[in-house]
């Protein structure tokens, strides 16, 4: 029972990671970071993301275009261009950490600790992803509360508010993090008796070799 356990967490934890891996290098080409809604002509809505601004009219569809440079960007886009890319390598690194050390694999079954190991290895590889993605995401949330509520601009300006991708980047950073803590907890918190006895009658067996009769070789 512990070790069908074990194996339903690793598992579950890896697609968590998965999905969460996914879900964040959607969030960071989706140019739906910021939204921006004219009174003054509402058939025109705007969107931001972190590589391009678009604007949608009714009549003309969407129109969409790359920002010139990177140095000129808002720091909060800057340090989101870095962090998610830093979390898309880290949460492909623990998925491929994590997967070598799952318990379902034949290979290295032997050495429970390497693959213990592995697996811890790669829930902080998930843990650190996560963060990676709550950060940039949180922190361009942040700026735009406060350029909301920026009483020093005329009430006339246009605010920005939240766009869909900050609401999918905080799934995203949650579904690692919950991801990783479920492969953590399978690697640390659970035991695999089933698999341990085998090993230990092997290692016995091997040890302390039997004639045909049941009884022991002698030794020389």
């Amino acid at each position: 029972m512990a070790l069908v356990l074990r194996v339903v967490m690793q598992f579950l934890g890896l697609v968590l990671s998965v999905l969460g891996w996914v879900l964040s290098m959607i969030t960071t080409y989706l140019p739906h970071w910021k939204n921006l809604n004219l009174e003054l002509n509402e058939m025109e809505n705007w969107t931001l993301g972190l590589w391009q601004a678009c604007v949608v009219r009714d009549e003309v569809g969407r129109q969409c275009k790359d920002f010139d440079s990177f140095l000129a960007l808002p720091v909060e886009l800057r340090v989101s261009r870095i962090l998610m890319f830093l979390s898309h390598g880290l949460g492909l690194l623990g998925l491929l950490v994590s997967g070598s050390g799952l318990d379902c694999l034949r290979v290295g079954e032997r050495q429970r600790e390497r693959k213990k190991r592995l697996l811890i290895l790669g829930g902080v590889l998930f843990w650190t992803a996560g963060v990676g993605v709550l950060v940039p995401v949180s922190w361009v949330a942040h700026v735009t509360v406060q350029e909301f509520w920026d009483e020093t601009l005329p009430e006339v300006v246009p605010r920005w508010e939240f766009g869909e991708a900050l609401f999918l980047g905080w799934f995203a950073g949650f579904s690692l993090l919950l991801g990783g803590c479920l492969v953590t907890w399978a690697a640390c918190c659970t035991q695999a008796p089933l698999a341990a006895g085998r090993y230990a009658a092997a290692d016995t067996q091997a040890q302390c070799p039997c004639l045909e009769n049941g009884t022991a070789a002698p030794k020389v």
